[in-house]
């Protein structure tokens, strides 16, 4: 894992810098993309500062952010939907399954919600969401309102994101 992530990273950010360039917004794209897949876990949050500090402009980082974002979480929450009868047959009982599965159909929505608000691993939560079988479309808006509101933050707390 951690050398798929200096891959990605070392082929983008970091040839962008060799060269002497800015870095460009394929590279935030592609690095947030690969941090939101739940067996990548990165803490993209942080390019945020940096591409606010190369001049783009905050609006457009908030909708890669929260594009690419619910993307690779579409894809986590697929995973999770395949292999959700696989790891009940073997790493779970049914009943503790059907047991966790009533609980997060109750407290999933919040759960999403605060994974994608604060910089936990929100896409695990996806790939959960996935396994219980919890509505696609409504983990997918809940989780699109996590993110927009703290990429909104993230680009109001530091300098030049509205500006």
């Amino acid at each position: 894992m951690l050398v798929a992530i200096i891959a990605i990273v070392g082929s983008t950010i970091g040839r962008e810098l060799i060269a002497g360039e800015p870095v460009g917004l394929v590279s935030f794209a592609l690095i947030h993309f690969a941090g939101y897949l739940f067996f990548l876990l990165m803490p993209v949050e942080i390019l945020v500062p940096l591409y606010l500090a190369e001049g783009h402009p905050g609006l457009v980082l908030i909708g890669l952010s929260v594009g690419t974002g619910l993307l690779a979480q579409t894809i986590d929450y697929a995973i999770g939907w395949v292999v959700s009868e696989r790891v009940v047959d073997t790493l779970i009982s049914r009943e503790k399954f059907e047991k966790f599965k009533a609980t997060f159909q109750k407290w999933g929505g919040w759960a999403i919600f605060t994974f994608n608000l604060l910089p936990l691993s929100s896409p695990n939560m996806l790939l959960v969401s996935g396994i219980m079988r919890y509505n696609r479309l409504k983990a997918l808006l809940i989780s699109a309102s996590g993110l927009a509101v703290k990429y909104v933050v993230l680009v109001f707390v530091f300098p030049g994101g509205f500006g």
